[in-house]
This record gives C-alpha cells, structure tokens and sequence, in this order.
C-alpha cells in the first residue's frame, strides 16, 4: 500500500464519496504499544475500533502543518467521529480509503479508514 502525502482537495472530495452511504470504520491511536518500555515518563494511550457501521452526513477536513490535520465525520444518528493527527492517505484495491498519521519516526500514529465493506478480520 503505497500512502501519500495528504492532499486536502483530493482527500476532502474522497470524503464526500463516502458520505450518505451505509460504511464501516476503522480508528486507531497510538502512541507505540510499548511506549512506557522505552521510556517510564510515558503514559501508554490507545483506541482500536474496528468494523463501526455508521452512516455520515458530512466530512470534513481541516488543519494542515505538522499533524495537525483532522477528520470529523458527523453521523445521521447526531454522533460524531474525530480523528486528528492524519498525515498520508491512499485508496487501495479493495476501495477502502485509508488517512492515517505517521510520525517523525515513521510510525503509525493515527488511523481512520472508510471502506464500503467489512474490513478483514
């Protein structure tokens, strides 16, 4: 999977392809799984959550310069998604779009993928 540099008009107009539609989610945040490991000053954060069917009524991209992009999708039911720190995005060959967050190590830091299907399990 080949991720590029996120593009704000290719990545908003991706965002409007999916919305008004029944799709699943996927968001992930972390900052390393043994990030306490390498450093005891490290408090260990984390969300996984996978496979979340929602329909959203808009998405939106903000932000911009140095991690600071964000994606808020508002639901039909009045919920919200957010998910900040996006940095690369792709869609691949099984048409789920992928944003995610790498950080200056290279590392993923962020998660948010959209796919009209389940993701694999």
């Amino acid at each position: 999977m080949e991720l590029k540099p996120l593009d704000e008009e290719k990545v908003q107009a991706l965002l409007d392809e999916y919305k008004n539609e029944p799709v699943y989610i996927h968001v992930e945040i972390t900052n390393g799984v043994y990030a306490s490991h390498n450093n005891d000053d490290v408090f260990n954060t984390g969300t996984f959550l996978r496979n979340i069917p929602v329909t959203y009524t808009e998405g939106k991209l903000k932000g911009g310069n140095n991690f600071e992009h964000r994606v808020g999708l508002k639901l039909d039911n009045g919920g919200w998604v957010y998910v900040t720190g996006l940095s690369h995005y792709t869609v691949n060959k099984n048409d789920e779009f992928i944003l995610h967050g790498i950080d200056h190590s290279g590392k993923l830091a962020a998660a948010l993928e959209i796919s009209r299907k389940e993701f694999k399990k």
